[in-house]
């Protein structure tokens, strides 16, 4: 179930409750725990997404794993999802928390792929130009994507920059394509 609408709704609760508790912290690395639980445990997401298993055998499979591991906010709040029958959409409440997490500490996510790993020196670098010019804490994810060939991929929010070799040979191709065509006899 991806509703952005819901899963927003529900971490601004989260969100709002945790720091009116000074709880934001806590909170934002158990939820950063549970996406990790989703992502790595196939078997996790189909009991989660399944509309067979009823809600009181998920409460003790979400007791079993995090209760010892999570706050007893987060916990609680993993019950209300259980509930109300919305942990298909966990995975994209963790995200929208994550967002409001960042955005309330002045951090940017930015995405860097490139075709192999960068020397920590040239992430730094890009780090501290990113952060001089948006005067925010700039976090890197970093993606090797071996398919671009060379250059980067770099996003931020909207803002998007593609200096991939593959990339450019996409635009040469389309430039003497269309050149072709304008070619008079």
């Amino acid at each position: 179930m991806k509703n952005p609408r819901l899963s927003n709704r529900y971490a601004k609760a989260l969100f709002d409750f945790a720091q009116e508790k000074g709880q934001l912290e806590e909170v934002n690395q158990d939820l950063a725990l549970i996406k990790a639980a989703l992502k790595g445990n196939n078997e996790m997401t189909a009991v989660l997404n399944s509309p067979v298993i009823p809600p009181a055998k998920k409460h003790t499979v979400f007791a079993n794993v995090f209760q010892s591991l999570v706050s007893e906010t987060t916990f609680l709040f993993l019950d209300v999802i259980i509930r109300k029958k919305r942990e298909p959409a966990l995975a994209t409440i963790c995200d929208e928390f994550g967002k409001y997490y960042n955005d309330f500490h002045h951090i940017k996510v930015v995405k860097l792929t490139s075709a192999q790993p960068l020397s920590p020196e040239l992430v730094e670098k890009i780090r501290n130009l990113l952060a001089e010019k948006t005067q925010q804490t700039i976090r890197i994810e970093e993606v090797v994507q071996p398919d671009i060939i060379g250059g980067f991929r770099l996003k931020m929010d909207d803002y998007y920059l593609d200096a991939s070799v593959i990339a450019k040979l996409n635009r040469l191709r389309d430039e003497f394509a269309h050149n072709v065509y304008q070619v008079n006899f």
